[in-house]
C-alpha cells in the first residue's frame, strides 16, 4: 500500500519559515519523480516544485523561486520542502506527489493527504 505522509505545516507570520516533510512507503521512492503541489481555497491545485529521481533536475514555480528549496533523501524515502520568506499568498494545503515509472506501462501517481500552511500576521 503506497503511503505519502506530509508533516510540518502550521501557522507562521509573513517572512517566516517552515519545513515540510513527506515520508513515503510502499513504492520505489528512489526511482520516482517527487513533487510538492498546493491548493489554496477557491483555486486549482498547482505545482510548487518537482525533483527527479536522482535529485539533479529541479523545477520551481515562478512564485516560489529563490524562497523554497525542494530536496530528497533516497536513503530515508523522504521528500522535503524548505520554505522561507513566506507570504500570505503561500497559504494553502500542500500535497506530496509521486510519479513512479512503470516502463512501457506508463507512470503511477500517488498523493498524500496534505498539510495546511497558513501565513498570517
Amino acid at each position: 500500500q503506497e503511503q505519502l505522509v506530509e508533516s510540518g505545516g502550521g501557522l507562521v507570520q509573513p517572512g517566516g519559515s517552515l519545513r515540510l516533510s513527506c515520508e513515503c512507503s510502499g513504492f520505489l521512492f528512489s526511482r520516482s519523480t517527487m513533487s510538492w503541489y498546493r491548493q489554496a481555497p477557491g483555486k486549482e491545485r498547482e505545482l510548487v516544485a518537482r525533483i527527479n529521481a536522482e535529485g539533479g533536475d529541479i523545477t520551481y514555480a515562478d512564485s516560489v523561486k529563490g524562497r523554497f528549496t525542494i530536496s530528497r533523501d533516497n536513503n530515508k524515502d523522504t521528500l522535503s520542502l524548505q520554505m522561507s520568506s513566506l507570504k500570505a499568498e503561500d497559504t494553502a494545503v500542500y500535497y506530496c506527489h509521486a510519479g513512479e515509472p512503470m516502463g512501457r506501462f506508463g507512470t503511477l501517481e500517488y498523493w498524500g493527504r496534505g498539510t495546511q500552511v497558513t501565513v498570517t500576521s
